[in-house]
């Protein structure tokens, strides 16, 4: 930020990974935020619930940060926003869809009565000091998505938001070219345009495409239909109701989040169900087979959502029966796989039909996210100077670069950024020009960033090797061992079956400890790190294992 009047653009996240999107444009002294998205762990992170950006900078810069924009409903893009605003009060500014789920959770953090949110739409005009906003129309797997544009006097900063271009959209919200080709003509300064389909050939099909395949699946089933598909992904969820009337069948939603969703975007006007259509699971449980749809969550094979306890028999009110159908009309997210290869084994074990995969084989699932031809089009409508490739791994923004190039971006003007790397623009010319903080925040429980590395070793260690706790009472006018010292053994090994290990473990204990005290060494921290060192090298000789060692020293 080296002259008062640069215009800086920096991602807090979404770059080099899929999720917890946050990005910041500044100018001056005015600062705003685009989306502040979550991202669910993996199982590295044990216990951890959540990952949110690191707001770091702008916990620096307080009176600066004017507004969050957001650019439409999905959790990479929302998720983070109650945790933002528990430490950093910010007017939103969304659509009414994006409104309406991001109302949701403020409730259930109880934030809503303390937030200001702002309704716009794609003819809004925003103005923040010296920076103006104006929007466009884009199609993406939820409705109401907008690109934003940030006219400075620096130049003009144009965010994608998440995007694809369907030119026969079920809603009938065409993507607006004409605007976006009007931005390009007035110039581009910087794009930032995501890239999560950067390594997908052509175009990306119509989701109205994915209605044809929903109605033949729904006509053709004989039993009971349990479909899952992503929650937010509202337009599929139209066509599965539209599917389910013409099918003659009742619809019962199970899964929290599925609730939710329908429960806005019905209420909102974006999700149109005849009344009487939605009945219970309880009620649905004792309807013949054939007039039920169920419309569940746990597309991505989650253990504790619906379709996985369907699958496994745990469902309290509905079964799978044989020859019901099951549809995915989802696709695996990358390291999800397996966990929903399990769940589709354990449909066929209850010999149910099942339809899943993505393409051409099944047609029940198509991407929200442009492929290569159609980032080549926005590049082409915008026409940038400079172009930041974000939302998405560094493979896929890599190939976004690619792709820049062979429309004519020069490939100096083209920046691959780490997440907190900051781009400046003063007089026309942009270049990278240091680092910000930026990174991952930890959510664990109602814990906001008070889980570090140290934590997350331990809990690693005890979830590999168990946990071994050595009671050891002392004299404390002696000196002297009072007792046997006592083993307890927690995922290490099962004491009743390694008697001998625990004497053997014991016997060292107490050798150890005489040892120490004719040495006349009492302090208990040196007591404690001795006993752990000794008995660790010599669990890993004698196991193989390393658990974590906990001596207790109790002195009477």
């Amino acid at each position: 930020m080296s002259h008062p009047h640069t215009l800086s653009v920096a991602a807090l996240g979404g770059v080099h990974e899929i999720g917890k999107n946050m990005y910041m444009i500044r100018y001056g002294d005015d600062i705003l935020l685009v989306d502040c998205g979550s991202k669910f762990p993996d199982e590295t992170l044990l216990g951890i619930d959540l990952i949110i950006p690191d707001i770091a900078y702008l916990l620096e810069h307080p009176g600066k940060v004017r507004a969050l924009i957001v650019t439409h409903g999905h959790e990479d893009h929302i998720g983070g926003i109650p945790y933002l605003l528990k430490q950093f009060p910010l007017p939103v500014y969304a659509t009414r869809l994006t409104l309406g789920l991001i109302e949701t959770k403020l409730k259930e953090h109880k934030l809503l009565s303390q937030t200001e949110l702002k309704l716009i739409d794609s003819e809004s005009t925003l103005r923040f000091g010296e920076i103006e906003l104006s929007f466009f129309k884009t199609n993406h797997s939820i409705p109401d998505c907008l690109g934003i544009v940030f006219d400075t006097p620096e130049g003009t900063v144009v965010h994608t938001g998440d995007f694809k271009f369907d030119f026969t959209p079920v809603n009938h919200a065409y993507p607006d070219l004409q605007r976006m080709a009007d931005i390009g003509k007035r110039g581009v300064l910087i794009l930032l345009s995501e890239s999560t389909n950067a390594e997908r050939a052509g175009f990306t099909p119509s989701e109205s495409l994915v209605g044809e395949h929903i109605e033949e699946a729904f006509m053709k089933a004989d039993g009971k239909i349990i479909i899952s598909t992503f929650a937010s992904n509202v337009h599929r969820i139209q066509q599965i109701v539209n599917a389910a009337v013409r099918a003659g069948r009742k619809l019962t939603l199970l899964g929290r989040s599925m609730v939710n969703v329908v429960e806005v975007a019905a209420e909102l006007g974006y999700l149109h169900i005849p009344e009487g259509m939605l009945v219970a699971s309880d009620e649905a449980a004792g309807m013949p087979r054939e007039e039920i749809t169920v419309l569940c969550t746990g597309s991505q094979g989650e253990p504790l959502a619906a379709l996985a306890r369907l699958a496994s028999g745990n469902h309290r009110q509905l079964e799978v029966l044989p020859g019901d159908t099951v549809i995915l009309a989802a696709t695996p997210i990358p390291g999800n796989e397996r966990n929903v290869a399990r769940i589709v084994d354990h449909f066929y074990q209850l010999q149910a039909k099942v339809i899943y995969g993505a393409g051409s084989s099944t047609g029940m699932h198509v991407s929200g996210h442009g492929s290569q031809e159609e980032l080549k089009l926005m590049l082409t409508l915008m026409k940038p100077e400079y172009f930041i490739p974000i939302h998405g791994e560094y493979r896929m923004l890599y190939q976004h670069r690619l792709l820049a190039e062979a429309v004519g971006v020069r490939p100096d003007n083209i920046f691959v950024l780490n997440n907190g790397e900051v781009v400046e623009a003063h007089n026309g010319k942009a270049a990278v020009s240091g680092k910000i903080q930026a990174g991952n925040i930890l959510v664990d429980g109602l814990g906001i960033g008070d889980i570090g590395s140290v934590v997350l070793r331990d809990r690693k260690q005890l979830s590999a090797d168990g946990i071994l706790i050595i009671v050891i009472t002392l004299s404390k006018q002696e000196g002297k061992l009072l007792t046997k010292p006592d083993a307890i053994s927690r995922g290490f090994v099962y004491v009743r079956n390694s008697e001998a290990l625990m004497n053997e473990i014991n016997e060292l204990v107490v050798a150890e400890l005489n040892k120490l005290l004719q040495s006349k060494i009492s302090q208990w921290s040196v007591l404690k790190q001795t006993l752990k060192e000794t008995l660790g090298n010599y669990l890993l000789t004698r196991t193989g294992r390393r658990p974590m060692i906990l001596p207790l020293v109790i002195e009477v």
